[in-house]
């Protein structure tokens, strides 16, 4: 087993950062110089330099990733009344946006080998709304997870969202760089929301987040919701929102962008090696990527058993872990009112209960590497 001194923190933004600390510090001094805080051309060169990246015609930057899924959400329609199917393991801003555009929320179980939205599960819930439901429990649009860094089964959310006339709204947080079937995340739905948190494949160094999109109607509508529902200063045609991506947050994208693809890979290059290493070891198994998936790998997630022990021991050799998400949307305190409790949504619950998130940033050594296999193995011989 490599030498217990090694420590692999479960992330590493200062890593990420040293080597490009003078760029980053240059751009922010010439941004205190103009004043140019807000707007500008950083601003409309990420927008532009991301929307490449991505492989989208419109990206509009805003203020977070919860205001990307909410003004997207608006964008495509979706308000007071109207009903979006998601899915119950994943982090509350998904939800938060449904309800805040007035909208409710309706779950569906996930796939037990990935962890995203169960196509089959979407479809029989469809059947089951359009057919003897009363239209009000009819849903308006999809909005699916690209969880941990994969994109969710687009081409039969797709086909079912054909089928009944439903926009589907990608929550592409933890998807950049990601692809299905070789289409980009932020481009296989109707709409797109990124997060640039910090801690995300890119971030940062405070909040940022985008909408993607075809759409030049939805983008307008983003544009318009950012910047208090104005068109034109002082012209509000809508009431909307303080949601702007400011021009310091912008730059540090501008600079970190071009090394995404990078990052991307050595994530998949680390993942690669806990797979192998992993695999056929009784007691841990990775959450499956499917053959027509390229994960951006934000998260190395897997199932193992007595999982506090396991954590216990990674913590007890000098490796951090995560927890992403221990308690399902639906049994979360302030969703009580829809009235779910355990049992609704079994895929969903046992994988929050069993799931462990295992230290992934492009810049581990391979030593940290090898010492998180080593000390995994380790842990599930004692849980």
């Amino acid at each position: 087993m490599s030498g217990s001194a090694v420590n692999v923190p479960f992330l590493n933004l200062p890593a990420q950062h040293a080597p490009l600390k003078a760029a980053i510090l240059e751009q922010m001094g010439k941004i205190f110089d103009n004043a140019g805080f807000i707007g500008g051309p950083n601003v409309t060169g990420f927008e532009e330099e991301f929307a490449a990246f991505v492989g989208s015609p419109h990206c509009v930057g805003v203020c977070s990733g919860t205001d990307a899924l909410r003004f997207a959400l608006t964008g495509l329609g979706v308000g007071h009344g109207d009903r979006v199917v998601t899915v119950p393991n994943t982090f509350i801003a998904t939800t938060e946006a449904i309800s805040q555009v007035g909208a409710s929320i309706d779950f569906v179980d996930v796939e037990h080998d990935t962890a995203l939205m169960d196509p089959q599960k979407l479809s029989d819930h469809l059947a089951a709304v359009f057919g003897k439901g009363p239209k009000d429990r009819r849903p308006k649009a999809i909005a699916p997870v690209h969880l941990y860094g994969q994109c969710a089964d687009m081409t039969a959310i797709m086909e079912l969202a054909k089928r009944y006339e439903l926009k589907v709204l990608e929550d592409a947080a933890q998807a950049h760089g990601a692809t299905h079937r070789g289409g980009s995340a932020g481009t296989l739905g109707h709409a797109a929301g990124f997060s640039f948190y910090p801690g995300k494949n890119l971030g940062a160094c405070g909040e940022g987040g985008a909408v993607t999109t075809a759409d030049p109607a939805v983008a307008e509508t983003v544009r318009v919701l950012r910047e208090h529902g104005q068109a034109v200063k002082n012209i509000h045609i809508l009431e909307g929102y303080n949601g702007r991506l400011d021009a310091i947050q912008a730059a540090i994208l501008r600079i970190k962008l071009p090394h995404l693809a990078g990052w991307n890979e050595a994530r998949r290059a680390h993942s690669a090696k806990f797979d192998a290493a992993f695999a056929g070891v009784r007691g841990i198994r990775p959450i499956t990527v499917k053959e027509h998936n390229v994960s951006s790998r934000h998260l190395y997630i897997v199932h193992v058993k007595n999982r506090e022990t396991f954590r216990d021991t990674l913590a007890a050799n000098g490796v951090g872990v995560g927890m992403h998400y221990p308690t399902p949307l639906h049994l979360q305190p302030c969703y009580k009112g829809l009235g779910l409790g355990a049992g609704s949504f079994p895929v969903a619950e046992e994988l929050c209960s069993s799931l462990i998130s295992l230290p992934m940033y492009p810049e581990m050594t391979q030593e940290q590497v090898q010492k998180v296999i080593d000390v995994s193995i380790k842990a599930v011989g004692s849980a």
